[in-house]
C-alpha cells in the first residue's frame, strides 16, 4: 500500500516551492510526471528542474500521457470520463513500481484551487491516505506581478472560468472577477466598455508577461500577445482580474 502527496509547486518559479514542499519531494519514493504531448514538454522539464534543485539524489520518476478529453457529450461528462482515464494512468504507473510507498505529483499551482488533482485521486482503488502541500496560486502570482489586492475594502469577489463569463455574464455582486481557464479571451462577450482589467501569461516564470488598462485600450494588446505566445511556446498560461469601472 502507498501514500500519496499533491505538492503545490507554484506557478513554474522554482522558487515558488515552499520548504515543506521540498521536504515532500525529497520524502518520494516515486514522483509521477504527465505528459502533454510535444508541444508542452517544457511542462514536464519544469517539474524535472525542480526535482533536481531541491534534491541530491533524485526519486524515481514514472511518466504517464494525459489522455484526451471528451465533449460530444457536454462538458461535466467529459471531464468525469477524463478524470477517469487519468485515474487509470496513475494506476497503471504506480503499479509498475510496486516497492514504492511514498508516491507524490507536482501540482501546477495548488491543488484545491481550480485544480483536479484531488478529485482524481478519489478514484483510485486501493484508496491511498492523501497529503495536500499548498502551493502559491496563478491568482496570487497575477495580483503580486501587478502589486494589487484581490478585493476592494470590505467587498466580495469571484474566481470563476471563462465558460461560466461567456454563459452568464458578469457575477452578481461581485466587485472583481478573476478568471481562469480561458482560452477563448471570454472577457470579450462583456461589454468591455465597463471594465479594466489586469492580464499576466506565464505568472511567476521569465517569459512572465503582464497588461493592464481599460478593457476597450488593452483588449486587442492582449489577443495579439496571446496568440504569440501561444505560437511561440505551443502552450499558454494566463490568468487576469476584472473590475467594473465607476460611472
Amino acid at each position: 500500500m502507498f501514500d500519496l502527496t499533491l505538492i503545490g509547486i507554484g506557478t513554474g518559479n522554482p522558487d515558488h516551492v515552499t520548504f515543506q514542499g521540498a521536504n515532500a519531494i525529497r520524502d518520494a519514493d516515486l514522483i509521477l510526471i504527465p505528459r502533454k504531448g510535444e508541444n508542452k514538454a517544457d511542462l514536464a522539464g519544469l517539474r524535472e528542474e525542480i526535482i533536481a534543485a531541491v534534491t541530491d539524489t533524485p526519486p524515481q520518476i514514472a511518466y504517464f500521457d494525459i489522455p484526451k478529453r471528451r465533449a460530444e457529450d457536454g462538458y461535466l461528462r467529459g471531464v468525469d470520463e477524463w478524470h477517469d482515464a487519468i485515474a487509470l494512468r496513475w494506476q497503471e504507473a504506480i503499479a509498475a513500481h510496486p516497492n514504492a510507498r511514498h508516491v507524490a505529483l507536482l501540482i501546477w499551482g495548488d491543488p484545491s484551487l481550480y485544480d483536479s488533482s484531488l478529485r482524481i485521486a478519489s478514484r483510485l482503488d486501493p484508496q491511498p491516505q492523501t497529503r495536500v502541500i499548498p502551493g502559491i496560486t496563478a491568482l496570487q502570482a497575477l495580483t503580486a506581478a501587478h502589486a494589487i489586492p484581490i478585493n476592494d475594502l470590505g467587498a466580495p469577489y469571484v474566481v470563476t472560468t471563462g465558460r461560466r463569463i461567456r454563459d452568464e455574464g458578469w457575477p452578481a455582486n461581485a466587485s472583481k472577477v478573476a478568471v481562469m481557464l480561458d482560452g477563448e479571451c471570454s472577457f470579450q462577450s462583456l461589454d468591455m466598455e465597463g471594465y479594466d482589467i489586469w492580464w499576466g501569461a506565464y505568472v511567476g516564470m521569465k517569459q512572465q508577461i503582464l497588461i493592464k488598462g481599460r478593457l476597450t485600450e488593452v483588449s486587442e494588446e492582449i489577443l495579439a500577445n496571446r496568440a504569440r505566445c501561444r505560437a511561440a511556446h505551443g502552450w499558454i498560461m494566463d490568468i487576469y482580474l476584472l473590475k467594473k469601472r465607476e460611472i
